[in-house]
């Protein structure tokens, strides 16, 4: 199949460390590590997978926040996310029916506004529509509780 010229490609070059343990490669940003806590087989000296998801999640929705927002002329001061991620462990252990991805996320948006709560609305649709990573997850089947609070 042909790529479009005009999708954005973006990669990343990892390397096994032994156990369960990656060291991983983004452009020219330092390197990383991935792990798994000592229950599922690893040293737990580095976020696992999944954590960086929830983490992506939240990064995704800060950069699409403040550009949505430009767009519509909302104002605020400051966000902050607080994310979960729930897992059947039965699905990583091979259980088969069982889906080894999230079976639900909770994602919390708190904002510091003045605006009107229609406003908020209007904010938190177009990004609901327009993050990468927010539709990755909902289009995956992923159960997504999301509740924006103002501040």
């Amino acid at each position: 199949m042909a790529v479009s010229s005009s999708l954005v490609k973006v990669s990343a070059a990892s390397t096994w460390e032994g156990g369960v343990k990656t060291r991983n490669v983004i452009r020219n940003f330092p390197e990383f590590y991935m792990d798994e806590p000592e229950q599922l087989g690893g040293t737990d000296t580095a976020p696992n997978p999944m954590e960086y998801v929830v983490a992506a999640l939240n990064g995704c929705k800060g950069v699409m926040i403040p550009m949505i927002a430009g767009e519509l002329n909302f104002s605020f001061t400051g966000i902050r996310f607080e994310t979960s991620g729930y897992i059947d462990p039965r699905g990583l252990m091979g259980e088969e029916g069982v889906s080894p991805h999230f079976k639900k996320v909770k994602f919390n948006v708190y904002i510091q506004t003045d605006e009107t709560d229609e406003r908020l609305e209007q904010l938190k649709s177009q990004v609901e529509k327009r993050c990468p990573v927010f539709n990755l997850l909902k289009d995956a089947g992923v159960d997504l509780e999301v509740q924006w609070h103002k501040e």
